[in-house]
């Protein structure tokens, strides 16, 4: 990203975007759709009747 191509440019500003955090990949996903159900979490409207 931006950050990276920086780091590039000026090897100083490492420490600055480490502790900003800027540096570190968000290693959270997209849950996947499970079969039966509309989306990952989201269900079919439940009918007692």
């Amino acid at each position: 990203g931006i950050a990276r191509a920086l780091l590039k440019v000026d090897g100083e500003l490492r420490k600055k975007l480490k502790v900003a955090g800027f540096l570190t990949r968000d290693s959270r996903m997209k849950e996947r759709k499970k079969y039966g159900q509309k989306g990952a979490r989201k269900r079919f409207q439940f009918s007692k009747r």
